[in-house]
């Protein structure tokens, strides 16, 4: 861990203060458009509008950095996440807070896309896998920093949109004055959605699934607290503690998703998801009930993430695994992108307690449609023959996936040599 941090400190310190500033203008936006009288539809589109940007992104930038390279890619798209920032409390508007959201959309999947290049670039297959644990961790620091931020300043003023701006800007920093740009760009020819679907549809249905979950709850979550008259402290708390209990999580389903059958593991998860959500909506306006189920949401929906990636990985030759992560992350997109729409219909009909009706209902999908596909197909992989789950954000770009599939390959390749080291003995 010593030897990624002398390497990397200057792109993690940078890491560090973007995802303050992206976890701030998210909840600041849900809690400011109350203070507007936007309607929850329209607070819906806007925070659809992110994921709609954060899905082309995922596929323009890596072609714009071979065209241009890292440094000039990461600059202009930094500066201009700054600028809309900057732009938001002086553009009140709906039509132009969708606008915004679109382009830093775009704009943070390019900045991700660009440092975790550097990143993966700089460590080797020893250091990969604690490099990607200490990146995931550093993001969710930011972002639960950030909430708690949200209390500094007033909510209808400048400064608050004024603080991730700087913070954005003074990112660029550590991160283009110390890491070196890489000498080339590729990223893995992706493998066609009809074979990663015929080769799990459980891990690509359960993708979509979770898209719009994790949408609900990096967009819509704010909405929903202002919607049942919650204070800007309790907003922060709330929202501070999906992250909390989604970092907190990781690792012991991590733990056990390489000791036993993954699709029990999903099911249970998923589960308990649904159970979380089911509380919070009998709890009513019960604070305490509300952020039990806002922890449940985030300590399930995350892992599960990283969990039906490694679960496809176990229906994939080695050679497909990297070529997989692009489809998957493409399937969690477009539900990401429904996802506020969805949940803002919900309450805009059955009122804020929609938000837990959204979730809870696709956290139940999830599980009777794992339990249809067991029922459908026996599990391929036996216990102990299933590997290296690695901890991956549900806001991970490309290359953060993929990073996580050369963690997964390479322990699998070293448990197979350990394996036939003690056959041959």
């Amino acid at each position: 861990m010593l030897q990624v941090l002398s390497s990397s400190w200057a792109l993690l310190l940078g890491m560090f203060m973007l995802m303050i500033g992206n976890g701030l203008q998210g909840t600041l936006l849900g809690v400011r458009g109350e203070i507007e009288g936007f309607s929850t539809f329209s607070m819906s589109i806007i925070m659809s509008a992110y994921f709609v940007g954060f899905l082309f992104a995922s596929r323009m930038v890596p072609e714009m950095i071979r065209r241009v390279g890292h440094v000039r890619v990461f600059a202009a798209l930094g500066s201009t996440i700054s600028a809309v920032l900057i732009l938001y409390p002086a553009l009140t508007e709906p039509w132009a807070w969708v606008i915004g959201r679109v382009v830093i959309g775009f704009c943070f999947c390019g900045v991700y896309v660009t440092a975790e290049s550097w990143l993966n670039n700089a460590a080797n297959n020893e250091t990969r896998g604690k490099a990607l644990s200490l990146y995931m961790i550093v993001q969710m620091a930011g972002i639960v920093l950030a909430q708690y931020i949200l209390v500094l300043g007033d909510v209808d003023g400048f400064i608050l949109f004024i603080i991730p701006s700087v913070l954005v800007s003074l990112a660029f920093a550590p991160i283009l004055l110390s890491v070196r740009p890489t000498p080339a760009f590729e990223t893995t020819k992706p493998l066609s959605l009809k074979d990663l679907i015929a080769a799990s549809p459980l891990a690509c249905m359960g993708m979509f699934i979770l898209g719009g979950v994790f949408a609900a709850q990096f967009g819509m979550s704010a909405v929903y607290g202002t919607r049942v008259g919650l204070s800007i402290g309790q907003i922060s708390f709330m929202v501070s503690m999906i992250y909390i209990a989604a970092l907190l999580a990781q690792y012991p389903i991590g733990w056990l998703s390489d000791r036993m059958d993954r699709r029990i593991l999903i099911l249970a998860t998923s589960a308990v998801g649904a159970v979380g959500a089911i509380v919070a909506l009998l709890g009513g306006n019960s604070f305490a009930l509300i952020v039990a189920g806002a922890a449940v949401m985030g300590a399930t929906s995350n892992p599960l993430y990283a969990l039906l990636i490694a679960y496809a990985n176990d229906y994939l030759e080695h050679e497909d695994m990297a070529a997989a992560s692009a489809g998957l992350l493409f399937i969690n997109g477009v539900g990401a992108v429904a996802g506020p729409l969805i949940v803002g219909w919900f309450m805009e009909m059955l009122g804020p307690q929609g938000f837990w009706v959204y979730v809870g209902a696709l956290m139940f999908g999830l599980t009777v449609y794992g339990l249809w596909r067991m029922m459908r197909r026996p599990s391929r992989a036996t216990v102990g023959d299933s590997v290296s789950y690695a901890p991956v954000l549900a806001n991970a770009s490309p290359i953060a996936v993929e990073v996580a599939q050369e963690v997964y390959i390479d322990a699998e390749l070293e448990e197979q040599n350990v394996a036939e080291g003690t056959n041959d003995g």
